[in-house]
């Protein structure tokens, strides 16, 4: 018989400004990652990012002009298999941005930060800087 494997999966937000991106650390944690993620049963992902980034950043996520970035996936080394899925969006919001719930702080990153987050979100670094989104 074979088992199912679940992907564990996050709904990221994507926010660019003036060539840096948002990035956020939780407590106790030093590496920076997207905000966002993972949803609860029976969510969308527009229900998520919104859910999520009012719980971390107390901002609304306008879900009317969510633009989906890119599907990125890490691998295991061992047999190649989906070992983490984020999903990316952009979107407008309303309200500012700050750090509530497990976010201990947020900063905008550039493209030379990359070292700074983690392996599936470099993706979306190398991503934007191809884009030239990113310089």
């Amino acid at each position: 018989m074979e088992r199912l494997t679940v992907v564990p999966e996050k709904v990221a937000w994507v926010l660019v400004r003036g060539g840096r991106v948002l990035v956020t650390r939780s407590h106790g944690i030093d590496v920076f990652y997207f905000p966002g993620g993972r949803r609860e049963p029976g969510e969308s992902d527009a229900e998520t990012l919104a859910r999520e980034i009012d719980e971390e950043l107390r901002s609304r996520v306008d879900t009317a002009t969510m633009v989906h970035v890119g599907t990125f996936e890490t691998r295991r080394d061992s047999d190649g298999s989906t070992e983490f899925r984020m999903i990316c969006y952009t979107a407008d919001h309303t309200g500012p941005l700050v750090p509530a719930h497990e976010i201990a702080e947020l900063d905008w990153f550039g493209y030379a930060d990359r070292a700074r987050v983690s392996a599936v979100d470099r993706m979306v670094f190398d991503l934007l800087h191809s884009s030239g989104r990113l310089p």
